[in-house]
């Protein structure tokens, strides 16, 4: 369905901690209705990484309840066990490290360590303590930040596998508030640069993409649409839209001054 391919087999794939991956689209699995809605849309979506927040999705801990893994095979899609709801280093560093035991050793994750309840800013000094713990202890850490660049690069020296900028609060649906500050960082990178929260619409997406980002990463977006499974369809498209304009190359911006779309010379009359 949307399992990962081969890397040989893919063209400009996205690759994270050296594996190949079709799709730029990261989706995450809250807020939904049910199990059913989620597959609904996350298939519809193209994704094939999917991010669990541990400490409120049974994945197995609760034998009695319903498994997000029976909607959603890992055989069929790549976790990404996330740390929503952490506001430490060592809370964060205990909720992956659970995750890990859940998914059978499973190596990569998404670092998220909050600052406040109100604003889910991260908390960049607990963010770069968790991040070393990880990455120290084996995990492939993707990595929830700040859009500050300077800590995008000490977060990629301390050797996490992907930089994820918000690109507004957590939910907001707010879209790219500083477009600036995310081409700072992906000037500088050598890693994968994804933006995560904030998005709200397909346009966002697509802006993301055409700025440079090798993918985007939403939950709300799609959840909280009116129609899910219709929403997650133009997410897929738009980034894939905004990809493809992205190496194409977008045309100079030429201030105070027109250009003809059509050809100046032969003109009828003349």
């Amino acid at each position: 369905m949307n399992a990962p391919a081969p890397a040989s087999t893919l063209v400009d794939p996205l690759v994270i901690a050296g594996r190949a991956y079709r799709s730029r689209l990261l989706v995450g699995t809250g807020k939904y209705r049910d199990f059913n809605e989620t597959r609904d849309a996350i298939v519809a979506s193209g994704a094939e990484i999917v991010t669990v927040a541990i400490r409120r999705t049974n994945l197995g801990q609760n034998a009695s309840e319903p498994s997000l893994l029976d909607a959603l095979p890992p055989s069929e899609f790549t976790y990404l066990p996330n740390s929503a709801g952490c506001y430490t280093a060592d809370e964060a560093v205990r909720t992956l490290r659970l995750g890990r035991e859940l998914l059978d050793g499973h190596k990569l994750c998404k670092l998220e360590v909050l600052g406040d309840p109100a604003s889910l800013f991260p908390n960049m000094r607990e963010t770069l303590v968790a991040a070393e713990k990880l990455v120290a202890d084996g995990f492939d850490v993707m990595v929830y930040t700040s859009d500050d660049p300077i800590v995008a690069r000490e977060l990629e020296q301390i050797g996490c596998v992907a930089i994820m900028p918000l690109a507004s609060l957590i939910g907001s649906g707010m879209g790219i508030l500083n477009p600036w500050n995310l081409r700072l960082i992906l000037e500088q990178a050598k890693l994968p640069v994804l933006v995560d929260a904030g998005v709200g619409t397909a346009s966002d997406a697509s802006i993301a993409m055409e700025l440079g980002c090798a993918g985007v990463l939403m939950n709300t977006a799609i959840a909280k649409a009116r129609e899910p499974v219709r929403m997650a369809r133009a997410m897929r498209l738009a980034v894939e839209a905004g990809r493809e304009a992205f190496l194409a190359g977008r045309m100079p911006r030429k201030y105070y001054e027109a250009s003809a779309s059509s050809p100046a010379t032969g003109l009828i009359g003349s």
